[in-house]
């Protein structure tokens, strides 16, 4: 069973590096101090593949800004975290 995650990063990182990110979907949005940010959403299947896609991230210097576990079932546009739970 794969688990939804949305991670959002620092910068703009191009979208040919799905593969690379565990396939992740990359979209770029404008950051909240009107910055550029990027957003990765997408499943991955446990939380090895998760350590990898961060680990990746750190070591091209991107910074993470935030990674959430999304709820069973939710949809890209009504993803809540379930961490705040």
């Amino acid at each position: 069973m794969s688990i939804a995650y949305r991670i959002r990063v620092g910068g703009s990182l191009d979208p040919s590096w799905s593969d690379r990110l565990g396939g992740l979907h990359i979209a770029h949005h404008p950051g909240t101090t009107g910055t550029a940010e990027t957003l990765l959403e997408g499943r991955l299947e446990d939380e090895a593949a998760l350590a990898g896609v961060l680990n990746t991230l750190f070591e091209l210097m991107v910074p993470i800004l935030s990674a959430e576990r999304l709820d069973p079932g939710a949809t890209d546009s009504t993803a809540r975290s379930s961490s705040s739970r």
